[in-house]
């Protein structure tokens, strides 16, 4: 069985470590929140927040506390508010240990492209670029092959650019895969960490256009 949302949020939690500041992008990456335990993290989102608690539960919504996705959070004990001008500044600050985000593509360099499918409105990139750039980690949750069954882990992005050589691990239903870029040729490979239950490396290394290292 591949893994679900929740799981690959799990997944994705347990690379999370004390003390770091990670901000949870829109879509999968938000439910990173709900796995994260004890850890003595802080959550940070983009429209202002810092100390982000996991999902409020049915009727203790606070409409004025949302996520960067209009979705309704919680705040944790010494969680701060600010305005998105100083949340920027400690994006590009470099005060962001890790950033969890979607994924359209992924190349098997660490180019990440998340923000634009061509010949399709969109509101715009976001804070993905200043993420990407400003983050120490970044980690991409996304599913492995996009609707018509191609694969989104490839050789080289062909969708338009959030950032060069960012990601540094996926989280998809089918496992989790570092990236082992190299520095001198431009090239690279994804290399399993781990396979979700009853799936093979040739499995998955057929649903993956880059090259797959064991």
């Amino acid at each position: 069985m591949v893994w679900d949302r929740e799981q690959m949020a799990k997944k994705a939690a347990a690379f999370v470590t004390d003390g770091q500041i990670v901000n949870l992008g829109i879509g999968i990456p938000t439910l990173v929140a709900n796995h994260l335990g004890d850890k003595a993290v802080m959550l940070h989102s983009e429209n202002g927040l810092l100390g982000m608690g996991p999902s409020p539960y049915e009727g203790d919504e606070d409409p004025q506390l949302i996520n960067a996705g209009k979705q309704t959070v919680t705040v944790v004990p010494g969680g701060s508010t600010f305005d998105s001008a100083q949340s920027f500044a400690m994006i590009r600050g470099g005060h962001v240990d890790v950033a969890m985000l979607g994924a359209m593509e992924v190349a098997a360099n660490g180019d990440l492209a998340n923000w634009q499918v061509p010949g399709e409105k969109v509101t715009g990139m976001g804070g993905a670029m200043d993420l990407v750039s400003g983050a120490r980690t970044v980690v991409c949750l996304m599913t492995h092959t996009d609707k018509a069954g191609a694969s989104k882990l490839v050789p080289r992005c062909g969708l338009p650019l959030t950032g060069l050589r960012c990601v540094d691990l996926i989280v998809t239903e089918l496992g989790v895969f570092a990236v082992e870029a190299d520095a001198e040729s431009g090239a690279g490979a994804f290399r399993v960490v781990e396979l979700a239950a009853g799936h093979t490396f040739d499995e998955v290394a057929g649903k993956t256009a880059a090259r797959l290292l064991a």
